[in-house]
């Protein structure tokens, strides 16, 4: 058996087991009082051995006997300082390792109150109900996503046309915009100029009539050529 588990189970002397050990916080308010009066005779050396060091200065070779008093003196206080500087030392150890148990202590019984908390959820929980319960999502997800697709897929609208209909219809467009664009073309202007006073015969006039026919002719031709370009 483990030393952890004969100190869980109260192993050690009748007469440890008769009387009740003090508590973590006792003990640790005890160290650190401990720990405050050592640090206030550290400082009490401290200044012991600065005045001896000073008395030895003082008296130095003029006294030397009174000198070497106050540096014996000194190496007494400054072996006391090493001791208790050792024995806080000592003392932060233990009192850290108190507080380190302490507080696994406080954390094992923390846990156990976890431990028994959801023992107590899990009492009421049962396994194939669970089952049954993650079987009925799993179904529900698979008929959303059903449905999800179904509506996201194209209206069952017939998309059966005919072409040559559409192109017909589409030629019929174009013509429109052909007729609507070769109404829009200007036609040139009459010249300003006047005929000849001098009368002429038939059929001269007959030609430069003709003539200028043929001219607005082919500029209305160049205009449409230009257009459908």
């Amino acid at each position: 058996m483990s030393k952890i588990s004969k100190f869980f189970k109260g192993g050690g002397s009748s007469a440890s087991k008769g009387r009740r050990g003090p508590s973590p916080q006792e003990a640790l308010a005890r160290l650190r009082e401990t720990e405050e009066m050592l640090s206030k005779k550290q400082v009490y050396l401290e200044t012991r051995i600065e005045r001896e060091l000073a008395l030895a200065r003082q008296h130095g070779t003029k006294n030397k006997r009174a000198a070497l008093q106050a540096l014996k003196r000194k190496k007494r206080y400054e072996k006391q300082l090493s001791q208790i500087d050792g024995t806080l030392s000592t003392i932060e150890f233990q009192r850290e390792a108190l507080e380190n148990s302490h507080t696994n202590t406080e954390v094992l019984k923390n846990m156990g109150y976890a431990a028994q908390a959801m023992k107590k959820v899990h009492e009421n929980m049962d396994l194939n109900k669970i089952d049954d319960l993650m079987q009925d999502i799993t179904e529900q997800q698979d008929v959303a996503q059903e449905i999800s697709d179904a509506i996201s897929n194209r209206a069952g609208f017939s998309d059966e046309f005919d072409e040559d209909e559409l192109m017909a219809e589409l030629e019929e467009l174009e013509q429109e915009e052909l007729n609507k664009g070769m109404r829009d073309v200007r036609l040139p202007s009459v010249p300003s100029t006047s005929l000849p006073s001098r009368p002429v015969d038939g059929y001269c006039y007959s030609l430069f009539a003709a003539t200028r026919k043929r001219a607005e002719d082919e500029d209305e031709m160049k205009k449409l050529a230009a257009w459908a370009s």
